[in-house]
């Protein structure tokens, strides 16, 4: 039987590794869709996605819309999308972390449908931030889910399922370096199922879904009010974006590692500094030891190096 032809749409380093694998595995992908470029760097130039540099290099045609809807703002691009993909003529969309909402147009072109690689076991976290919200709620796993999309958020059938563990010191940068390979993996098997029809999809279960809400700016600040394994997840779940802070000696210092401890009984935001240690009081009656920070415009160092450029 003659394998799907693929378009792939998606954005990230996690979508680049699923359309590297997709495209290792000898798959006909004759498009792919990505964002736009992008202002990056402290020189702000455009940046191409990773996506769309991993299409050059495999010589696949790009299309970069700013919106899909064929009665918005950005109407000539949406436009040009459809027209490029009826020319593709994909039997199966894929999406990895793209961006745009899929209009009802584009899911119901190929013949397969949309497939979409999911960094959750839903209808766990539905949502733009799974990875985060599932380090920041303390969860002990993860994983892939490929599923069959629909008009909804993440409400379409499974396909395919795939749990890892998350670790103690689990950042959401280790966490979905292990997603994207797992996703890759998952994504190839369905779509080689899908050649002889052997995707069996299961709808999503009414009990136990959770939204995994954009992560908010707002969101950084770190409230000692709470308590330290609070902070302590969030900081992992926020590593590297957009990384936690607060504000120590009329700057703001993130921190990007700590530890909680006892023995220091402040209250909350509360310090105990010395020439090696950092400790801050939490809202539980624990603290935090601080161990990696960063100033504006610096990198991140060991907070000894920190508290050494403080004194000179």
């Amino acid at each position: 039987m003659v394998a799907p032809r693929v378009v792939f749409a998606g954005t990230p380093e996690f979508a680049a590794v699923a359309l590297r694998c997709i495209v290792a595995a000898r798959f006909d992908v004759p498009l792919v869709l990505t964002q736009p470029d992008r202002p990056a760097g402290r020189g702000l130039k455009l940046q191409a996605s990773p996506v769309k540099q991993r299409a050059r290099q495999e010589g696949i045609a790009v299309s970069q819309p700013r919106s899909l809807k064929l009665d918005g703002k950005f109407a000539e691009d949406a436009a040009a999308a459809r027209t490029a993909l009826e020319a593709a003529r994909p039997d199966v969309i894929v999406v990895a972390a793209y961006g745009l909402l899929l209009p009802a147009w584009m899911l119901s072109l190929p013949r397969l449908g949309c497939l979409n690689i999911h960094a959750s076991l839903l209808p766990r976290w539905r949502g733009a931030a799974p990875i985060q919200r599932a380090i920041e709620a303390g969860d002990a796993q993860t994983g892939i889910t490929i599923m069959q999309m629909d008009a909804g958020l993440d409400t379409g059938d499974t396909m395919l399922i795939a749990s890892l563990p998350i670790a103690d010191e689990e950042t959401t940068a280790s966490l979905q370096d292990k997603l994207a390979s797992l996703g890759g993996r998952l994504i190839v098997e369905a779509l080689e199922a899908a050649v002889c029809g052997g995707l069996a999809p299961r709808r999503q279960p009414e009990d136990g879904v959770t939204y995994a809400h954009k992560v908010d700016k707002a969101e950084a600040r770190i409230d000692w009010q709470q308590s330290a394994a609070q902070i302590e997840r969030r900081l992992r779940a926020f590593d590297p974006q957009p990384g936690c802070h607060f504000e120590f000696e009329g700057e703001p210092v993130k921190v990007w590692r700590a530890r909680p401890v006892s023995g220091f009984g402040g209250q909350p935001g509360a310090c105990r500094i010395d020439n090696h240690d950092f400790v801050v009081a939490c809202g539980d009656g624990v603290a935090l030891e601080l161990l990696e920070l960063q100033r504006p415009g610096g990198r991140r160092q060991p907070v000894a190096a920190f508290l050494a450029a403080r004194r000179s």
